[in-house]
């Protein structure tokens, strides 16, 4: 999928305005991730996955640092994913559906935050982005 000038507008604006809140909101999206879809918790044998616990937040902020890489370089998200990519699928060895999956968990956690500013476009361009982001993450098993 392609971002459109408009998406990537969107995408900048609403990701601005998380600004206070990034430090919290890559913990909280995998909080979701793990209660929703408790498969994933198997990637995380030595963490304590209950919710608010350190692993989750100290996680969470490198999940979230790694979306703020793809957003600041809305043009080639693969340069910024590109270790993490190799991580992935040749170290760790995720399921790549879990990037999906993970993707929906934060549509959650940013309409949470966001609110009224989550519009139907808003929605749509973070759409866009988390399947990009899915797609770079997921290239390397291919």
């Amino acid at each position: 999928m392609v971002l459109t000038a408009e998406d990537r507008k969107l995408i900048q604006a609403s990701w601005g305005k998380l600004s206070s809140e990034m430090d919290n909101l890559g913990g909280e999206a995998l909080t979701r991730l793990f209660q929703a879809h408790p498969q994933t918790k198997t990637y995380f044998p030595h963490f304590d996955l209950s919710p608010g616990s350190n692993d989750i937040h100290r996680h969470g902020q490198k999940v979230f640092k790694a979306l703020d890489g793809a957003v600041k370089h809305l043009d080639n998200i693969r340069g910024p994913l590109a270790e993490l990519s190799d991580l992935h699928a040749y170290n760790l060895r995720v399921d790549p559906i879990n990037f999906k999956l993970l993707g929906k968990c934060f549509h959650v956690t940013l309409a949470s935050s966001l609110r009224a500013d989550y519009t139907c476009q808003t929605y749509l361009a973070f759409d866009k982005l988390f399947y990009e982001v899915a797609d770079v993450l997921s290239e390397k098993y291919r």
